[in-house]
């Protein structure tokens, strides 16, 4: 059983790592957001708290996360089988709340892993996505490139890039995990537990370097 938190900036590539790791491992990804997602549509008495600060345009606090995120760890399935948090906490103070949590549950996390990616390369990762305007169709300009330029390979149709995949909003993102996210590596870091490797390369060559860092 492991129980691993991999952090770092959008795009690094925690969340493919993460679903590489479960495939390979049989490791459990959690990912807040679904969690928050299927509280809510739950009615749990969390997902309502979690509800009330979204429909009111507000964060939902330190509190309700993490309490969220544990509520679904303490799940013997999960505990037993091993956990991955994806991108959780966010926040040091998250982090010092999962502590007490899990201590309180018996529980210990292995280690936490921080993927590093060059902020040019990021921001490219981060704008490489095309949608088609009238199907619907995913496309990346890196990973998943259409046959024709600009063209739906599946109706014809224009792709476009949408707002959330701008480099503007690429920017602030980014600057959002260095004010809220980037301190809890180091927070790890002071408690040893931390192990930082390069998310450069391509998902195979970094999920080698994922397994070495680890000892798999």
């Amino acid at each position: 059983m492991a129980r691993y938190v991999f952090l770092g900036p959008p795009g690094a590539g925690k969340g493919t790592m993460a679903e590489m790791m479960g495939a390979a491992f049989g490791v459990r990804q959690i990912s807040t957001g679904d969690i928050l997602r299927a509280e809510m549509k739950a009615g749990t008495e969390l997902g309502r708290q979690a509800r009330q600060y979204i429909d009111n345009g507000q964060l939902v606090p330190d509190e309700t996360v993490t309490a969220i995120v544990t509520a679904r760890l303490a799940d013997p399935a999960i505990a037993a089988g091993g956990f991955i948090l994806d991108g959780f906490p966010r926040t040091v103070r998250q982090a010092e709340l999962l502590d007490a949590a899990l201590e309180r549950h018996g529980l210990t996390l292995d280690r936490v892993v921080l993927f590093e990616v060059e902020r040019e390369l990021l921001l490219t990762r981060l704008t490489a996505r095309r949608v088609c305007k009238a199907c619907g169709a995913v496309f990346n300009t890196l990973f998943n490139r259409p046959r024709a330029e600009g063209v739906c390979d599946a109706c014809g149709g224009p792709l476009i890039q949408r707002t959330d995949d701008s480099r503007s909003t690429a920017v602030e993102r980014l600057a959002v995990y260095e004010r809220q996210t980037a301190p809890v590596a180091d927070y790890y870091r002071r408690r040893g537990l931390l192990t930082a490797l390069s998310g450069a390369g391509h998902k195979d060559e970094n999920f080698a370097r994922l397994r070495q860092g680890l000892g798999l």
